[in-house]
């Protein structure tokens, strides 16, 4: 049985026959909600929820979810071999809020946190290299690789109390994060504007992956890394500001601008943006003392990734419930929030973390994934469409 036909023999709960259901609900929604709690929780001096929880739950909690749609739905699909759905997809996300609980239990040994947390993005990356191997699916194996970065990433917050540097665990899973957009968004966001293109009856312009690509990405990777090991020498602002003005030269190649009029192929070169900005803001602030260091770093989590996975989310979950791939307004409303939020967080930061400044910030960024959670809920619950599973 081919992929295809396998997942249409499944029979079980709706939410569970795609990876990208259950975790890009779970995901957005905790996206939603752990924001406005961490800051409930500073505001009110009741210190409940430390930095260190708000930062592990953005990266290792609802960004990993949102990671694991993406993966479970595409890799099949890379493969051609068996989707994880149905109870195997059921237990992956048993782990995923096991980790979430656990990491909001006060009283919880630490050691015990630390063990329910990681279990998740271990045996997730585990499965990964697994699909990945049996199908011998030897371009994506720098996936595999970003993956398990990250899950190494969440390993090193938890061993912080034995004299690992929290700061160096959040670095290493936001760098695999950011060459997880840099290496799929690079894919996806020339692919779906030729494709938009075409289906208009107009010339594609956005170039294809090439070596011009590939050493881009080197370079990005080569720079992260020594942003993990000293983000403040000079050198390091050097090498990200060369990696964020080289994105920046393969994201004009892309041609965005004659994608304008439909937002789901925009949005997703606005967020590859994000990203490029980010890396040379990151740069800036190593070599510059008097740049404040949130500037670049939240142009990678609320602007680059918080756009990036909103606009693959919204796509992928009309896609594949077989909906029409356009943006109604409700879709327009998340991206105009979600880029909102990103604005408003760097103005905060500029300003000495102003606290207006941040609070409306975490309002768009609450707003554009509550907004996803309540628009798309239904598509993601329920069966696809008869007629559409008939075309």
């Amino acid at each position: 049985m081919s992929t295809a036909s396998r997942r249409r023999a499944y029979a079980g709960p709706a939410i569970f026959s795609f990876g990208f259901r259950p975790f890009f609900l779970l995901g957005a929604a905790w996206a939603a909600i752990s924001a406005p709690l961490w800051v409930w929780s500073f505001v009110s001096g009741q210190g409940l929820l430390t930095r260190e929880w708000h930062i592990h739950e953005m990266i290792f909690g609802a960004l990993a979810a949102i990671v694991a749609g993406f993966l479970t739905t595409a890799v099949p699909n890379w493969t051609g071999r068996m989707p994880v759905i149905g109870a195997p997809l059921a237990g992956l996300v048993g782990l995923w809020l096991a980790g979430r609980i656990a990491m909001l239990l006060p009283g919880l040994a630490p050691g015990v946190a630390a063990v329910v947390d990681s279990a998740f993005l271990l045996v997730f990356a585990a499965v990964i290299w697994r699909e990945v191997a049996a199908g011998r699916n030897w371009r994506n194996l720098p996936v595999c690789l970003l993956l398990t970065l990250m899950a190494a990433g969440n390993l090193l917050f938890h061993l912080r109390p034995s004299g690992w540097d929290f700061d160096m665990a959040w670095r290493t899973g936001l760098a695999a994060v950011a060459m997880l957009i840099a290496l799929i968004g690079g894919r996806i966001t020339p692919s779906f504007t030729n494709n938009w293109l075409k289906a208009q009856g107009r010339t594609p312009s956005a170039r294809p992956e090439s070596r011009f690509d590939h050493l881009i990405l080197l370079g990005s990777a080569a720079s992260l890394a020594v942003w993990i090991a000293a983000p403040s020498a000079a050198a390091t602002g050097l090498g990200l500001g060369l990696a964020g003005l080289a994105n920046l030269v393969r994201l004009v190649r892309w041609r965005g601008w004659r994608a304008a009029a439909e937002p789901l192929v925009w949005i997703l070169h606005l967020g590859y943006f994000w990203l490029a900005l980010s890396l040379m803001l990151m740069g800036l602030s190593a070599v510059l003392p008097e740049a404040p260091t949130t500037l670049g770093v939240h142009a990678l989590t609320v602007g680059a990734v918080g756009v990036m996975t909103l606009a693959v989310m919204t796509r992928a979950s009309r896609g594949h419930t077989g909906r029409d791939l356009s943006a109604d307004r409700s879709v327009q409303a998340i991206y105009l929030l979600a880029n909102l939020a990103a604005v408003l967080r760097l103005a905060a930061a500029a300003a000495g973390h102003h606290p207006e400044l941040l609070a409306a910030s975490v309002a768009a960024w609450s707003g554009a994934f509550g907004l996803f959670v309540v628009t798309h809920s239904p598509m993601l619950t329920r069966p696809r469409p008869i007629a559409a599973r008939r075309a």
